[in-house]
């Protein structure tokens, strides 16, 4: 399987992280890490209202992520040597960005660097690019009412962030998946095809692959 031990599976809104890192996980007896986003009080108010509720939302979601990424990781399992989670931590700052004023962003920019260094980096960062118009599709369909007033502007930006991060990421090992055209819960051909391209090399910094 390679020499990956910890892999990210990241993407916008509604790109469908969570559902392939979980088959991933079951497939290959991984251990897996998901994010905890239910549980936050502060996310319906902050699609109801942005302005208010951005800082506390970013501050609440930096937490519960290092808490749960410094839980997990540092718990080697023999039984479970790959770990698969479905964000990266560095996923704080992206969004973040988009949400938070300046003065705000800064603030939170230097509780960030204090604290991300002690988290491991990611073997592998895999990005499931989508356009705007299939995420919106995919965010109706899914029916969290929360998120039905997500704007198509605000998901342009969240890929942005995306993309400007992983050219700011050289050395990290990157495999960019084109979502577009790929059903990998419905059809085994693309799931397979997802998979040989994560587990059939051995990923070096600076590698970035584009499927279509």
């Amino acid at each position: 399987m390679s020499n990956l031990r910890f892999i990210v599976i990241e993407g916008n809104i509604g790109a469908g992280k969570t559902t392939l890192t979980k088959k991933i996980a079951a497939d290959y007896n991984a251990k897996i890490i998901l994010e905890r986003f239910a549980d936050n009080p502060f996310l319906p108010k902050f699609y109801e209202n942005q302005e208010r509720y951005s800082f506390p939302l970013e501050l609440s979601f930096l937490a519960d992520r290092y808490h749960q990424l410094k839980e997990e990781l540092t718990k080697p399992d023999l039984f479970q040597p790959l770990t698969i989670a479905d964000y990266y931590f560095m996923k704080s700052l992206i969004f973040s960005r988009q949400t938070l004023s300046d003065d705000e962003y800064n603030l939170y920019k230097q509780l960030f660097e204090i604290i991300h260094r002690s988290l491991p980096k990611p073997d592998l960062f895999v990005y499931l690019s989508m356009s705007t118009d299939r995420l919106l599709k995919q965010i109706n369909q899914r029916g969290r009412p929360y998120e039905q007033s997500i704007t198509a502007s605000y998901l342009d930006k969240i890929h942005g962030s995306y993309l400007e991060f992983i050219k700011q990421q050289p050395s990290l090992p990157t495999l960019i998946i084109d979502a577009n055209n790929i059903n990998f819960l419905n059809n085994d051909k693309h799931y397979q095809k997802i998979t040989e391209a994560i587990f059939s090399k051995t990923y070096e910094s600076g590698t970035s692959t584009i499927i279509l």
